[in-house]
């Protein structure tokens, strides 16, 4: 076969191998910085300054057998995006300068705003560029859509006081000053902002979390570090970034002109860590907590954060914290009990791949996805490279990424992934994974033919423990518009309409979101589970529940945080399959405080409240 003539090198691989059909790595003629050569690979378009992984050996390759025969439920999702009122278009300034930040925004949030049981929706947006704004521009704000608890939605944005403009990324939400009303912090190149409800609207407060003017910006979570019952806020940093530096670098591609360059170009920065005071103001503690780790080399900040997930991966009673690297390590930072946190990424097998490379990681989650009490930790990485799915082992201490042998491995290394969730979309009481997919330059497939601008997003069924690969990629032409190509960034999941079921929203960066309707219709119960406590942290962030029906315990946590700048609805969701009775849920209390219940019904939203 005759290689195209693209500026690639391929290698060809045998019609066994399951990966990708062929290997590619990238000539080093197609890139060009400041009109010299580069040598080695980029990770732009694969691993960054790294020879492509080696093709995988037969023995490697998980049997196809089993899941072949595999009969995946036929789910279709349906795009309601304008037929449900949402009208908003992500502004990201992008008129030909190609400004890094312009390719990675897209942060949304389903939060109860109003308290009538449905999930409204935040879409956080970001700004033109002040010298580009001509007089015809519109004012590109925050959006806000109020849901009507059957996924409708009216823009409530200028009554909620949210038309604000400034260059944001992500958000989160808590009711972080005990008053009983969620507050919103947002992420943004430059400084962040903290809006405190007022009565009716939202206000801009300082309340110390600002943050430094010269930062980008990108996570945030919310969680107690220090079990105090109040929520402190964790913030990922991206990469140290002005456009001085990024013209300087002139990143090129080969036939194309001037693109956007990879996180390589630019030095690391800490994460902001803020303990909360107890009086509606936060204290910088980033330092002194242990999230600031440097080259030990240079001195130079380690951390290019993405994505972040707080979980209690040690069952010990306090938040621990996988963060997401961009092309440098990432970190597992495990809470001693007091807020003190130590980075056990390295040690305990969740730093790297299973080559022992760091990879380009953008969104993250978690999930109890065995109903065994294995803890995986997901990433979604850059495209040829799989999505890492580490697993834990037995013990607190070891994880193994075993995307190949769960399913996920070959298939995730066609696309580019960004956001990235656990949910069971079909109620069958396994989670599932999706990932939102969408390459970072629009004229990628100028130079390499295997990308696409517009991507795909993947959804994988949880087959479960019996079968060969845990997960297995739905076909796409199955899933109705869920899978149709888009540049995705941001990912979160609500029931909208209050049928039981999850429904998706994907955004993108510059253009409309997609949010898609599931309308599974296989006749699977479930249950929905909403937590309530008194005092601050009133809906428990932390806390963790298991729920057994049919002699299967599935385990949850509350946490919003998760995937890629964006929060989940609060609700717990458990498919309960064919079975029609829960047997027992048990939850433990960010306290600790263990409590079981009985009785519950299925098919409906239960409010569990926390007892005295």
């Amino acid at each position: 076969m005759s290689e195209p003539d693209d500026g690639i090198e391929y290698e060809e691989v045998s019609e066994d191998d399951t990966v990708i059909g062929r290997a590619f790595r990238v000539s080093m003629a197609v890139f060009l910085v400041g009109g010299a050569a580069v040598g080695g690979t980029l990770w732009w378009l694969n691993r960054p300054e790294e020879a492509p992984p080696p093709t995988r050996t037969r023995a490697e390759a998980p049997q196809a057998t089993t899941q072949d025969v595999v009969q995946v439920p036929a789910v279709r999702f349906t795009d309601v995006t304008g037929a449900a009122g949402i009208e908003f278009v992500h502004q990201n300034g992008a008129r030909g300068g190609k400004f890094l930040p312009e390719t990675m925004g897209g942060g949304s949030a389903f939060f109860d705003q109003d308290e009538d049981g449905d999930a409204d929706l935040l879409f956080v947006n970001s700004d033109h560029w002040p010298e580009d704004r001509s007089g015809s521009d519109e004012i590109a704000t925050l959006c806000f859509y109020t849901n009507d608890g059957h996924g409708s939605f009216a823009d409530s944005t200028e009554a909620l006081g949210l038309a604000v403009s400034f260059y944001g990324m992500g958000a989160a939400y808590a009711d972080v000053e005990c008053d009983g009303d969620a507050d919103l912090f947002f992420t943004a190149l430059g400084p962040n902002h903290f809006f405190r409800r007022e009565g009716a609207a939202y206000q801009e407060a300082d309340v110390g979390l600002r943050g430094a003017d010269e930062a980008w910006s990108t996570c945030a979570a919310f969680f107690d570090a220090d079990q105090d019952g109040d929520l402190d806020l964790f913030v990922g940093n991206y990469v140290q970034w002005t456009k001085e530096i990024d013209l300087e670098q002139n990143f090129q591609l080969t036939g194309v002109g001037r693109a956007y360059g990879p996180p390589t170009n630019y030095g690391g920065s800490h994460p902001y860590f803020y303990r909360n005071q107890g009086n509606g103001t936060f204290a910088d503690a980033s330092a002194e907590s242990g999230f600031q780790i440097a080259n030990t080399a240079t001195g130079v900040p380690v951390a290019k954060t993405l994505g972040v997930r707080p979980v209690d991966a040690d069952l010990d009673g306090d938040m621990d914290l996988m963060v997401a690297n961009d092309t440098v390590q990432n970190c597992f930072f495990e809470n001693d009990g007091q807020g003190v946190f130590v980075d056990q990424g390295t040690p305990y097998g969740l730093a790297y791949d299973r080559e022992g490379k760091a990879t380009g990681a953008m969104g993250v989650d978690a999930s109890w996805f065995r109903n065994d009490g294995s803890l995986a930790f997901a990433i979604g990485n850059f495209a040829n490279e799989m999505t890492s799915f580490y697993v834990s082992q037995g013990r607190k201490d070891y994880y193994s990424d075993e995307a190949i042998g769960a399913g996920i491995g070959a298939p995730s290394r066609k696309y580019l992934k960004f956001g990235l969730v656990f949910f069971d979309y079909d109620l069958d009481g396994r989670e599932d994974m999706l990932e939102a997919n969408g390459h970072l330059e629009n004229e990628i497939q100028a130079v390499q033919k295997s990308q696409t601008y517009e991507q795909p997003a993947q959804l994988f069924w949880n087959a479960g423990a019996d079968h060969k690969s845990t997960f297995v990629e739905v076909d796409g032409k199955t899933t109705g518009d869920l899978c149709t190509p888009l540049v995705g960034r941001g990912l979160a999941f609500a029931d909208i309409d209050g049928d039981g079921d999850l429904d998706v929203l994907i955004t993108q960066t510059g253009r409309r979101p997609r949010l898609l309707r599931n309308d599974q219709a296989l006749g699977h119960h479930w249950v929905r589970l909403k937590l309530e406590q008194p005092g601050c942290n009133r809906d428990a962030y932390g806390s963790r529940v298991e729920l057994t029906s049919g002699g299967v315990t599935q385990t949850r946590d509350v946490m919003p945080t998760r995937s890629y700048l964006s929060q989940v609805e609060l609700p717990l969701t458990f498919g309960l399959g064919s079975e029609t009775r829960i047997e027992r849920v048990r939850v433990w209390w960010p306290d600790g405080t263990e409590q079981e219940l009985g009785g519950l019904e299925p098919d409906r939203l239960h409010v569990l409240q926390k007892r005295p």
